[in-house]
């Protein structure tokens, strides 16, 4: 990973076991991170955690956010909720790449009953190491704050 980042981590209940896996592979580099919930199976609400997540990173607290729920898009519509937030649904690592590249999103949503743990992972680590290209993709970027 390029640099020491601070991450932002939140799921349902549905996301729980997939957010734990990401979260202690995470933490085993140099990354920060910090755990918005939930932190067990019982039912938990997706509005909660991304929101959590999203305010993380407006508030400079995190400076990049990973969300995780069922499908992924309930989570991520409500990240998208936030002004400073660019969410991007990802479910291969084609997408996760051309998320950061292209559209300089901030959080990647998950759909965890569509992917497993290790394709998990390598979007996970695409999605920290890739880096916005800029050029002709920042005025398309800047367009979508109004």
């Amino acid at each position: 990973m390029n640099k020491t980042l601070r991450i932002a981590i939140g799921s349902d209940h549905a996301g729980f076991k997939l957010k734990e896996d990401i979260r202690k592979y995470i933490e085993k580099g140099d990354n920060k991170v910090k755990d918005y919930g939930c932190y067990n199976e019982d039912r938990a609400d997706y509005p909660d955690a991304a929101h959590a997540v999203a305010k993380s990173i407006t508030s400079k607290e995190s400076e990049i956010g990973i969300l995780i729920c069922g499908s992924g898009n309930g989570i991520n519509m409500a990240a998208n909720k936030h002004q400073e937030i660019r969410s991007a649904l990802c479910w291969n690592k084609t997408v996760t790449e051309l998320a950061r590249l292209h559209n300089d999103a901030n959080v990647i949503a998950l759909p965890a009953r569509f992917i497993d743990t290790a394709m998990a992972i390598e979007m996970v680590d695409i999605f920290l190491k890739t880096n916005f290209e800029g050029g002709r993709h920042s005025s398309r970027v800047d367009k979508i704050k109004n």
